[in-house]
């Protein structure tokens, strides 16, 4: 590594700004390294072809570093669209329409499928919106609560659910070797993800709303849904398919995932549990992943649900589904090669941050504020954390603040979800109103005043933990005058 001072923070700078100016994540971390070679190149006297050769050098070793975690993602993918295909949803949906009778069990119902469905957000949305639509009109809820919803019970699910592709995404952006325990350890910090579960849970159980979303209910209330039901499709899903091709491959992929990693990490042999799935939990997780996807061939094929080509064929689609995800991972991850390995980006900041005296304690709250903006202006809070958790780390690790790592990190993962769980750009807000078949600008004018609700609380929540490191404190707290003050909006 070579110490090239203020030129360090180039690169993060460089990616971040252009990310915020172009909304394009991709040219602009692949700038963001390209720059950071550059800087490396110039200050070792090596020749310019040099940077290249860094640049797929660092590229290649991180796809090394990160290879189980990149079949995980295959597989993960392929059981996705497998179970998409199946008609298990259909069947939920079915039985739904015959078992809920009241708003209330419709509202509870489609939360508790929300966070059934935690192994990938896009497809929480358009699933769960599609099934519950028709029952919404029937009983003369918005659209816009049902895509508010299913939004709130994606990704705020997905992040804080170990076995997930964004659990093994931020556990693979940390540079410590016990990345997935680090992360394990952020989830009572992630007040943004915990906060908008218990608002999804005061909504759906008290009926109650304000702003925007108490308009919309009560003219749903008096005169039905404002969208005109559109024209009934072909059916692309089975019509023979059962609630358990749903429910059996996710709960086989959970449970022999937690085996999995028990088992790679030596607990069957004596090692303690808690090490035991912390030693290579990618690898466990891609045993659980290959598992449901036996699970859904011994279900679906034999009862001809799908037939074999087409079986084959959703798992080719489904691997190309990661492809986009992939290379935002890969890029953050040779930013963070760069940044870390070469030019010394954490040492300059920490030497920094120690100078200007900032008080530790405030850098939960300042980074979720930094997150939170970064992720509104791109729309993606894959992008947001793939950025900001190798500069906190760096910060946290160099600068004698390693307390304050997993409250840090907790927060940069809540404030990216909160910016792209508002912003008008993010897929998965566009994925909810597609789902729900409501328009999009109306799903964020209702949406954002719960958000930004549960976001005011948590920045509050970061304020007591900084102080006082006890993160209970900061959800209690939090947690208590979130519920108060919505009650008395929607009084």
């Amino acid at each position: 590594m070579i110490e090239t001072g203020i030129f360090s923070v180039i690169p993060p700078i460089l990616a971040i700004t252009l990310a915020l100016i172009t909304k394009e994540v991709y040219s602009s971390l692949f700038l963001g390294v390209l720059s950071g070679m550059v800087i490396y190149v110039i200050a070792a006297h090596e020749p310019f072809i040099a940077v290249f050769s860094h640049l797929f050098d660092m590229m290649a070793q991180k796809l090394a570093d990160n290879s189980y975690m990149i079949i995980f993602l295959a597989l993960l993918w392929a059981v996705i669209t497998l179970v998409s295909r199946s008609g298990g949803m259909a069947a939920y949906g079915r039985w739904a329409q015959t078992k809920l009778k009241s708003k209330m069990a419709t509202r509870l119902a489609t939360s508790l499928l929300g966070v059934l469905i935690f192994i990938d957000d896009g497809f929480n949305c358009l699933t769960i919106g599609t099934v519950m639509r028709p029952l919404y009109d029937r009983q003369r809820i918005s659209r816009e609560k049902l895509a508010y919803i299913i939004d709130s019970t994606a990704a705020p699910i997905c992040i804080i659910a170990p076995v997930s592709s964004w659990a093994v995404a931020v556990a693979s952006e940390i540079s410590e070797t016990n990345g997935f325990n680090i992360f394990l350890s952020t989830i009572p910090y992630n007040l943004y993800a915990l906060f908008t579960i218990l608002m999804v849970i005061l909504v759906s159980v008290t009926g109650r709303d304000f702003g925007k979303m108490r308009r919309v209910e009560e003219r749903t209330e008096s005169y039905g849904s404002s969208y005109v039901e559109e024209k009934t499709e072909a059916k692309t899903e089975p019509e023979n398919g059962r609630v358990i091709d749903l429910v059996l491959p996710i709960v086989v992929l959970v449970v022999f995932a937690i085996l999995g990693m028990a088992y790679v990490g030596g607990f069957f042999s004596g090692v303690p549990f808690s090490q035991a799935i912390g030693e290579n939990p990618t690898a466990g997780l891609t045993l659980g992943a290959f598992c449901a996807l036996v699970t859904a061939f011994v279900l679906y094929i034999p009862r001809k649900i799908i037939k074999t080509r087409e079986f084959i064929s959703s798992i080719v689609s489904g691997i190309g589904s990661i492809i986009p995800p992939m290379l935002i991972l890969i890029l953050s991850w040779s930013l963070g090669g760069v940044c870390r390995q070469m030019i010394g980006t954490g040492e300059f900041i920490s030497g920094f941050i120690a100078s200007s005296h900032l008080a530790f304690a405030l850098l939960p709250f300042i980074v979720f504020i930094i997150a939170a903006m970064m992720s509104f202006s791109m729309g993606t809070s894959w992008g947001t954390f793939g950025m900001l958790i190798p500069i906190v780390t760096m910060i946290c690790s160099a600068s004698g603040a390693q307390n304050f790592l997993v409250p840090v990190l907790g927060a940069t993962l809540a404030g990216s979800v909160y910016g792209d769980h508002c912003s008008p750009i993010s897929d998965t807000t566009i994925l909810s109103s597609t789902g729900a078949q409501c328009e999009h600008i109306r799903h964020v004018e209702t949406q954002i005043p719960y958000a930004t609700l549960v976001a005011i609380f948590c920045a509050l929540g970061y304020l007591v933990i900084g102080f006082t490191n006890m993160p209970w404190i900061g959800l209690a707290v939090g947690a208590a005058l979130m519920t108060g003050t919505f009650f008395f909006l929607s009084k």
